[in-house]
């Protein structure tokens, strides 16, 4: 039994690390939307590129998450964790080197395998050290300085990109880096999990990342018309049903499909789907849509967007508590029609939008309805499976709103008519902004009324989220695996 107690010494060196390494992961999912018009200048980028650079992260993070957790269970949970963190402060100084596109997107998808080994072992960590008196407050602080983290993400990208410039937006998570892994190291106990391990579904993995990518390359690349479009799409939909056949066939799947057994758990990832989709492309739009048609310096396009997080931070937890009274049909449903609204408020922020009554009244009812659902999603994740699957459900439940997030990222430029250099010309930009709202929004309506059929109230006793209080836009807070102490 784990006994480190959270107000002895090594308690908080344990949670000083672990939320380093999560916010070094947290951190560049919110501020690299904010130096894309930067980045895109500087290295002579079209369109296509820039979404790449934030999809090839997103690919090989969402692709690999799941197996990343079953590393560190099976090799040790530190280990595992200070070789992502490494890993991805390595891939990071690329980035920051990076001398055109091809090299910063290739840093990136390194990225994101750094990611997915140190996401999940941050959380790992901290259920496995601490002593279980002390576990949730642990994680209470944990999930709450990494909430302050995301809150602060955009504001510190703006003010790195009009200051010292883009490339310390990832040269930033190399001094973070060298004070983490030396606590990591010292300070942090070594943790396996017990027992009789499967083999590792490295073929599940592989093919699951490789269909995200060659779908997502059809769709940035599908105004081109070309044969290889055509290649990498149908190339695609075979690593899909593949992967599909792989994970119903091995004895120890990444993704078991009994799991979707549970009409609960199948509907909320409906609706993760669908919710995560319209945020992914909000988020890559709006940091856009601020610099490019609006006008806005990198620092304020950031600091206009901190709203949104920083409600989230502050209620997020009293969201999940009113959910537990009222059942979450309600909030998953109210949700997503608040966050339609508000990408509909968005059509307001045009050539030199006031930010007082343009762009805040729309961050304040997007914030209003990311508090209402993002709770009650992520607990009825866990109500819809037994107790020794709760980690598995929220990895799968994570992984999808990443994967959604990136698919959206890639189709909504091809849907409103982006052209390569679209994010130069700020009448053709904001034109297909004002097309891509009304689809977001839709995407929300959707979501909206499948919860409203579909999800219905937990039965009593069911598992609670550990994670209460988060600001992460990108996807819904893990939790981890559940043991009885």
């Amino acid at each position: 039994m784990p006994d480190v107690r959270l107000a002895s010494p090594q308690g908080k060196w344990i949670l000083l690390t672990t939320i380093l390494g999560s916010s070094m992961a947290l951190l560049d999912s919110t501020v690299v939307n904010v130096a894309l018009p930067r980045i895109g200048r500087d290295l002579g980028a079209s369109l296509a590129s820039l979404q790449w650079t934030v999809n090839a992260y997103m690919v090989t993070l969402a692709g690999l998450i799941l197996l990343g957790g079953s590393l560190g269970d099976r090799y040790g949970r530190r280990k595992i964790f200070v070789v992502g963190v490494v890993w991805f402060a390595a891939a990071s100084l690329l980035c920051g080197l990076a001398l055109n596109p091809a090299m910063l997107i290739a840093s990136r998808a390194l990225q994101g395998v750094g990611g997915a080994l140190l996401t999940p072992g941050s959380l790992a960590l901290i259920q496995a050290s601490f002593h279980p008196d002390d576990r949730s407050s642990a994680v209470g602080l944990w999930s709450g300085f990494g909430g302050i983290g995301a809150a602060v993400g955009p504001f510190l990208g703006g003010w790195l990109v009009s200051g010292p410039g883009w490339r310390w937006v990832f040269l930033l998570n190399v001094p973070l880096a060298l004070l983490c892994v030396p606590v990591a190291l010292r300070h942090v106990p070594e943790s396996a999990q017990g027992g009789r391990h499967g083999r590792f579904d490295v073929l599940g993995a592989v093919l699951g990342a490789l269909a995200l990518a060659l779908l997502t390359y059809a769709l940035i690349e599908a105004r081109t018309g070309s044969v290889a479009v055509a290649l990498s799409a149908a190339a695609g939909l075979v690593a899909a049903v593949a992967f599909v056949h792989v994970e119903r066939h091995r004895p120890d799947p990444m993704l078991p499909p009994d799991i979707f057994a549970s009409r609960q758990f199948t509907a909320v990832n409906l609706v993760t789907v669908c919710v995560y989709a319209a945020f992914g492309g909000f988020f890559f739009l709006v940091a856009l849509q601020l610099q490019v048609v609006a006008g806005y310096s990198p620092l304020a396009a950031g600091t206009a967007l901190l709203p949104t997080t920083v409600l989230m931070l502050l209620f997020s937890a009293r969201s999940g508590a009113l959910a537990d009274r009222t059942g979450p049909r309600l909030p998953l449903t109210a949700g997503p029609l608040l966050c339609a609204a508000a990408m509909l408020l968005m059509l307001r922020v045009g050539p030199h939008a006031a930010y007082l009554t343009d762009v805040l009244p729309a961050l304040l009812v997007m914030g209003a309805g990311m508090v209402t659902l993002v709770a009650p999603l992520t607990a009825t994740v866990l109500a819809s499976v037994d107790t020794a699957r709760a980690g598995l459900a929220s990895g799968i439940n994570n992984a999808a709103a990443r994967a959604a997030g990136l698919v959206a990222v890639a189709a909504l430029p091809l849907l409103t008519g982006m052209g390569p250099q679209a994010y130069r010309v700020p009448t053709a930009f904001d034109a297909a902004f004002r097309r891509a709202m009304p689809i977001c929004a839709g995407v929300l309506v959707l979501a909206s009324v499948t919860a409203f059929a579909l999800v219905r109230r937990p039965v009593p006793g069911c598992l609670r989220p550990e994670c209460r209080t988060h600001g992460s836009v990108t996807a819904p807070p893990l939790e981890g695996e559940r043991s009885a102490d």
